[in-house]
């Protein structure tokens, strides 16, 4: 999206961005993706199977530092396989943060299992440690030799942090309290490929974790997902039941559900070649967020994102927080005022605790997602947002409040 000529009539949020407007979040194709799929198309080997596959799932684990990767058709699957191969049964309760996106909520109820809502902190809006503490502590006990929930006497199995925004969360005191209770960790990194924690990379922090390869996100294969873990037990397991659960490939013999969550070739071909220029885009993800903060640290009603002293964050979808008292418009408003200048901004997703898809899921401690999910407004952050695009998008943010 280079064309900055015409400025486009308004349009309603979350609709296509009209020809000279700026979107939010789009791919950026700009390498070795026209060879590569044409590779698949002139050798056939256009679906579930085929050398892009495997080749993509190597540069991906290689990458993020793990063993194993297992290639999946998009990052919800790969949510759903990794609560199962980590154990999660029907009746179980799996803790998530309730300011996320509502994939890793509904595959839990893929699962069969049930979310327990936890507050995210107010600084970096991720998982609250010190809550998902205080719950398994306070809120559980220890009956029949499984950690249970007091409140519902249903057993608590995992743990499932999401990394929002291309921020990691707080690991380490997860892991900790994972360890003390047994639980497992399911990461769910689908929107912070190329984060760190602690000069490790996202991804290779917990007992199975997952990449979403959306249009919008920091690579794509237009869609798909992506399992990894250092665990050989559940590599194989993923593998196994993301192809059906095939026991005997010839005869077709099946002795568990399985699921046709597959990649495609071609996608993963799209996958290869975007892998290939990862790191330049983080760092143009990241010299984005950097002109945004510095053009609105400076503005009274403007909170900037904060990255912690132990994160390495791709800033994935820049996302500021708008006080209207002392902004003059809340972040729906000026969310309007940036559609009418031609510029897609969206705010968070609804708080999972509030949703009527998840009526009657418990939810503990919920104060700072609320006021998080009224004040935030993500802005461009395309690898392709050209400085003169930000420059607009900046300016006309600006001019909004006047």
């Amino acid at each position: 999206m280079k064309n900055t000529e015409a400025i486009p009539m308004s349009f309603e949020p979350g609709a296509a961005v009209a020809p000279g407007g700026i979107p939010l979040s789009v791919p950026h194709l700009a390498g070795n993706e026209w060879k590569y799929v044409k590779e698949c198309l002139d050798s056939n080997w256009v679906s579930s199977a085929g050398p892009f596959v495997e080749r993509f799932e190597e540069a991906l684990s290689d990458y993020v530092g793990t063993k194993h990767a297992v290639a999946i058709v998009n990052g919800t699957a790969a949510l759903h396989i990794a609560l199962l191969v980590a154990g999660v049964e029907p009746g179980d309760e799996v803790l998530i943060p309730t300011l996320t996106f509502i994939a890793p909520a509904n595959a839990i109820r893929y699962a069969n299992a049930s979310p327990v809502f936890i507050d995210v902190e107010p600084k970096h809006w991720q998982l609250d440690t010190q809550k998902l503490s205080d719950f398994l502590h306070n809120e559980c006990e220890w009956k029949d030799g499984e950690l249970r929930n007091k409140t519902s006497g249903r057993a608590v199995r995992a743990i499932l942090p999401v990394d929002i925004l291309g921020h990691p969360c707080d690991m380490d005191p997860i892991l900790e309290v994972a360890r003390k209770f047994d639980l497992k960790v399911v990461e769910d990194a689908t929107e912070s490929l190329g984060a760190k924690y602690k000069q490790k990379r996202v991804g290779n922090l917990s007992d199975v974790a997952c990449f979403s390869f959306n249009g919008n996100k920091v690579i794509t294969t237009g869609g798909g997902g992506m399992i990894v873990t250092n665990d050989d037990r559940l590599a194989e397991k993923a593998r196994y039941l993301t192809t059906q659960a095939k026991d005997d490939p010839v005869e077709y013999v099946h002795n568990e559900i399985g699921y046709n969550y597959r990649l495609t070739n071609i996608q993963a071909a799209l996958g290869c070649a975007q892998m290939e220029n990862l790191d330049q885009f983080v760092e143009r993800k990241r010299a984005i967020a950097a002109k945004y903060e510095q053009a609105f640290r400076p503005v009274s009603g403007l909170t900037v994102p904060e990255e912690a002293s132990w994160a390495y964050s791709t800033f994935w979808l820049y996302t500021v927080r708008v006080s209207p008292d002392d902004f003059g418009l809340d972040s729906r408003q000026l969310m309007h005022a940036l559609g009418n200048g031609g510029i897609q901004a969206r705010p968070l997703w609804q708080p999972l605790h509030l949703s009527k898809a998840h009526h009657g899921a418990q939810q503990y401690r919920i104060e700072a997602a609320e006021i998080i999910n009224q004040e935030a407004l993500s802005l461009p952050s395309s690898v392709g947002l050209s400085d003169e695009e930000q420059e607009r998008v900046i300016d006309v943010l600006l001019t909004a409040r006047k």
